[in-house]
């Protein structure tokens, strides 16, 4: 077994680090880990073909801009992110805030 420092990888790799097939030999699941700075906009979010998401605020506020909407995630707070989605995320507060995104692919049909 072993043991990922996702805050660490995510600092080393400007605010987000996707734990997936480079670490884990898998693409059945993946998980993906990230931090945004106060005022800092412009993350993406977009599963691609095949995937699906649950993006979860884990400590802060954030606000995800859709081609339909705009809206904020509270701590503790997910959505459901399909592959066709393509959302940008933003801090507008004050303090850092943390989100998870946990994803993978659909089992293929036999």
């Amino acid at each position: 077994m072993k043991i990922f420092n996702l805050h660490g990888l995510a600092e080393e790799s400007e605010g987000e680090y996707v734990l997936g097939l480079k670490d884990l030999s898998t693409h059945a699941v993946y998980i993906v880990y990230g931090f945004l700075e106060p005022g800092e906009t412009g993350r993406k979010v977009l599963p691609g073909k095949g995937h699906e998401e649950i993006l979860c605020a884990v400590k802060g506020e954030v606000r995800v801009k859709t081609p339909g909407e705009t809206f904020t995630l509270k701590s503790g707070e997910a959505v459901h992110v399909k592959e066709e989605d393509e959302w940008t995320l933003e801090n507008t507060g004050d303090e850092t805030v943390f989100y998870i995104l946990a994803g993978g692919h659909p089992p293929k049909k036999h």
